[in-house]
């Protein structure tokens, strides 16, 4: 129904009001297009693009030589005797 009776008050404007018009649903479309939540990086994109992302974000952490020891590796060395279960 309103949609009828807008392309009827459309018809009556002249070019100076449609341009007006015109020009109101751009901004409303591009407020949509700002506001609407954009899906996620890792949604959006391939799985190629992923793995690119994800080595340049590697590359971009600091290196440093240094290492846990090999004990802290080993199950072993996680539980200390008085803590185990009886």
């Amino acid at each position: 129904m309103l949609r009828e009776e807008l392309k009827k008050e459309l018809d009556r404007l002249n070019d100076e009001q449609l341009k007006k018009i015109a020009d109101f649903i751009a901004f409303i479309e591009f407020q949509s297009r700002q506001s609407a939540p954009s899906s996620p990086f890792w949604q959006r994109a391939t799985s190629v693009e992923r793995a690119k992302d994800f080595r340049q974000w590697i590359s971009q952490l600091p290196k440093y030589d240094l290492s846990l020891p090999d004990e802290a590796f080993s199950r072993d060395t996680i539980y200390v005797d008085d803590e185990l279960p009886a």
